[in-house]
């Protein structure tokens, strides 16, 4: 597994001269900013990039340098309508990838949405958890008979998982007060379980699951991230402040971890700043996995819970 890279590698730096012509790769979420720069990443190296978006027409817009350097790296770019918060939206996308599509190479579940205010999905889930983890559980699982024996799945996850575990027992604030910043962190929690469960039931004819945390990045996915959420969240005392990446940068862990790191090194794993996190449990740590997220009997107890919960199951193996 390439150790060469770090916080500071981007897409490009990362992705080099690797040529992916021939390889076919499903993106959500890209309409805005670390969804562009993996389409655009991966396009300019001759995969076929789908994109997943809720709107056409805004994402076309916002896309045009991705068609741009799909055209000069001998790749394309297509968009497909998902919206992860209405699951009737899930599997008509699904359900058309399926017949369209003879196999895929890598998934990057890279949509979402962090911090915002109360409410709930199509389907009445609490937004977070129903957006950002039940969306993707449905529209990746429903994908699994797609995926080549050498595929890679890549869930995002966020370092706000150290903050929350999920708590199975009340995903929708039923019996608790809401708070915007736990709710995604349980999400996030949630992502990475996913990945955990997901990998253990595909690992055995070949294709491997990693979660990743991009870094903190300024894009459209804050909007909700008032100064009082960021007060509650920032450092203090004689912690180091947040280093903002870039778009690139932040976009180069999903690729890492989806085509140059070592399949058997990350599956199963939770990844960051472009290699395989370190487990902690110190509450201080800003970096790592916290154990939790990686538990596999805990990883079950969400994967049966939210077949449950969508009504429906999944024999992915």
């Amino acid at each position: 597994m390439s150790t060469e890279f770090g916080a500071a590698s981007s897409t490009d730096d990362v992705l080099g001269d690797i040529n992916l012509s021939g390889k076919t790769v499903i993106v959500t979420g890209t309409s805005a900013g670390l969804g562009i720069e993996t389409a655009r990443a991966l396009a300019r190296r001759g995969a076929r990039v789908l994109g997943g978006v809720r709107d056409l027409d805004k994402a076309y817009r916002a896309t045009e340098a991705v068609r741009a350097a799909a055209m000069e790296g001998g790749g394309s770019f297509d968009l497909f309508t998902l919206d992860l918060a209405s699951l009737s939206s899930v599997r008509n996308a699904t359900d058309d990838l399926r017949g369209r599509l003879a196999s895929v190479d890598l998934i990057i579940a890279n949509a979402g949405v962090m911090a915002c205010p109360q409410g709930v999905t199509a389907d009445g889930f609490e937004t977070q958890f129903g957006t950002n983890h039940l969306g993707h559980f449905v529209f990746v699982n429903r994908l699994c008979g797609l995926l080549a024996d050498d595929a890679r799945v890549v869930l995002l996850s966020s370092g706000a998982h150290r903050f929350y575990d999920v708590d199975l027992n009340d995903p929708g604030f039923a019996r608790s007060d809401y708070h915007p910043f736990v709710a995604y962190g349980r999400s996030k929690t949630a992502n990475v379980l996913h990945a955990v469960a997901l990998d253990a039931r595909l690992r055995g004819r070949g294709p491997r699951v990693a979660a990743v945390h991009p870094g903190v990045i300024q894009t459209e996915r804050g909007r909700h991230m008032t100064p009082d959420l960021l007060a509650q969240i920032m450092p203090s005392g004689d912690q180091p402040a947040f280093t903002f990446k870039t778009t690139g940068q932040g976009a180069a862990t999903s690729v890492w971890a989806g085509v140059v790191a070592g399949r058997a090194a990350v599956g199963g794993r939770y990844c960051e700043d472009c290699h395989v996190a370190e487990l902690t449990d110190d509450p201080q740590s800003r970096t790592g996995v916290r154990g939790y997220a990686l538990d596999a009997l805990r990883a079950e107890a969400l994967w049966t819970s939210s077949e449950q919960l969508v009504g429906e199951s999944f024999d992915v193996a």
